[in-house]
């Protein structure tokens, strides 16, 4: 079982636990940057809010279409923004404001990029 990270259509950050990922076949695994639909309800076991969890283990996941990198990344770009964060106690007091969209994935890979990692 793997924990999957990702976001909805409103861009909101979304944790799934447990996926049984490693168990689907090949052809029933999903790539990154794809949409998938599956039915989910609240981790109360865990007490971040955006942990969900599937519905039915057994039940198939739909997969959807898949976030292209065409146009150096625009349709990507759209998900992940624009902000650019070099000091980590703004980033996480814009993360804990529950007013603010913070596009996780985005964020850790730029401030990966711009610490030179």
């Amino acid at each position: 079982m793997v924990c999957t990270a990702g976001f909805r259509e409103d861009g909101s950050w979304i944790r799934i636990f447990p996926v049984p990922f490693r168990k689907l076949d090949y052809q029933n695994q999903f790539e990154k940057w794809q949409w998938i639909e599956i039915d989910l309800v609240k981790n109360t076991s865990d007490f971040r809010p955006e942990s969900y969890r599937p519905t039915d283990l057994d039940r198939e996941i739909r997969m959807l279409d898949k976030i292209d990198t065409k146009g150096d990344w625009a349709k990507r770009k759209l998900h992940i923004g624009d902000t650019i964060w070099d000091n980590m106690t703004e980033l996480i007091a814009a993360a804990k404001d529950p007013n603010r969209r913070i596009p996780y994935r985005g964020v850790c890979h730029r401030i990966a990029r711009k610490n030179g990692l």
